[in-house]
């Protein structure tokens, strides 16, 4: 059963390929309302069409969201769509939780989350195992680090 959408935090989800469009697929079943970005915006339809809002900028997302997840390539595209000029972090509300699941580099994890404290805003390191079978069929091993007032707000999605 669905929760009440309105009990829940808006969700942004930016990276909507392979993997990320059945993560966020997932969350929007479940009741939560989403704001999502891709660079093809194609990819973003099966999306919209479950309700999601398309934006044209990780910003874009950010700022319609309260906690928002990044799946996306190689840890370049991780730095240009969080950090960038146009990256989430540029339009999160302090209090809002940055959320990558990007195979990345440790120290790429520590840059985002140490601009995110800077910004007062959680930041969590999660990236998955388990391929495009997994993140369709829910069944994701996901690696989990950061603060644990984060960690604790964003667990209800990881499940």
């Amino acid at each position: 059963m669905a929760a009440s959408a309105a009990a829940l935090p808006r969700i942004g989800w930016i990276g909507t390929g392979i993997m990320g469009r059945w993560m966020c697929q997932h969350l929007l079943e479940a009741g939560y309302t989403a704001t999502v970005y891709n660079r093809t915006a194609s990819k973003c339809d099966p999306l919209k069409e479950l309700g999601a809002v398309v934006a044209t900028s990780p910003a874009e997302v950010a700022a319609a969201s309260d906690i928002v997840f990044s799946i996306v390539g190689y840890p370049e595209d991780v730095r240009e769509v969080l950090l960038g000029e146009q990256g989430a972090l540029a339009a999160l509300a302090p209090g809002g939780v940055l959320v990558d699941m990007t195979t990345s580099t440790p120290s790429l994890a520590q840059e985002v989350a140490e601009a995110a404290a800077k910004a007062g805003v959680g930041s969590i390191d999660a990236p998955v195992s388990g391929g495009d079978v997994g993140a369709k069929e829910a069944r994701l091993a996901i690696m989990v680090g950061g603060d644990d007032a984060s960690v604790k707000r964003v667990m209800p999605m990881f499940e």
